[in-house]
């Protein structure tokens, strides 16, 4: 494959709304990672925490790095790490930091060995805490979509972002109604992905936003590596070809969803 050659110059910027920068595979070259996402047109990169023990390290990532945005929230798949008292631990963080959503939070209903009812009670609990701060949430939403929607019928909040979204176009239409935009990355640049690609060309772009939830879901030209921020101008382009339409639209309006979903990244 030819190497590939960011054209973004004049063409608007780039919000990753999805992307683990505190995590210890950036600890060595951290730095070149937020170069190099600057120099793709990456403008604003939302780092989701995922225990209460990480909190300050999102926290001081993102006090190192203007386009790094903080989420705090407790990850269901780490389900052992979390105590009873982190509800409260991530009560305070969310009074004294005001970040910009709960997350990462939801269910997984893939990986095996998951307790349902304690993720349940962990999500339905956070989903407390953002309608009480008033703060969209970061979902993981792996193999559980029919669950997620039932609780946020149940604990309306303000809208926020399904991450890593390959659920039906049902289910899809359903997030949107509750103010939700669905998050889209490197799985969607894989030929055989033929339901993402699918919901990627039906779907409203005004309801899609972009992610890399890197250091995880490389796209097809690294699979295998090490994801990293800078590949989302490529993203945006596979996106803009699936649909037919220049990729300077897809980035204006990807941000402008961004924006709209997570109004403390315009603040």
């Amino acid at each position: 494959m030819d190497a590939y050659v960011p054209q973004c110059a004049g063409m608007g910027s780039l919000v990753d709304t999805h992307c683990h920068l505190d995590v210890a595979e950036f600890a060595a070259d951290r730095d070149a990672v937020v170069d190099a996402a600057r120099a793709a047109g990456v403008k604003q990169i939302v780092v989701p925490a995922i225990a209460a023990a990480t909190f300050s390290d999102v926290q001081q990532t993102c006090q190192r790095y203007a386009e790094a945005v903080a989420a705090y929230g407790l990850h269901p798949v780490y389900l052992e790490d979390h105590r009873l008292e982190d509800l409260d631990v991530l009560d305070q963080w969310l009074i004294a930091e005001r970040p910009l959503a709960v997350g990462e939070i939801g269910l997984d209903f893939f990986v095996e060995g998951l307790d349902v009812q304690r993720q349940e009670d962990l999500f339905s609990a956070q989903l407390k805490l953002a309608r009480t701060h008033q703060l969209p949430v970061l979902l993981h939403v792996r193999r559980a979509q029919d669950a997620i929607l039932k609780w946020l019928r149940r604990i309306e909040v303000p809208g926020g972002i399904a991450h890593a979204f390959n659920g039906s176009m049902q289910q899809a239409e359903q997030y949107i109604a509750l103010g939700f935009k669905l998050g889209f990355g490197g799985a969607m640049t894989y030929a055989r992905a033929l339901n993402l690609r699918r919901l990627a060309v039906a779907l409203p772009l005004e309801a899609i936003v972009l992610e890399t939830d890197a250091p995880d879901i490389a796209p097809e030209w690294i699979s295998g590596q090490r994801n990293d921020p800078s590949q989302l101008q490529r993203i945006a382009q596979v996106l803009a070809d699936l649909r037919g339409i220049p990729v300077a639209e897809v980035m204006a309006q990807t941000t402008a969803n961004a924006h709209a979903v997570l109004p403390r990244l315009v603040a």
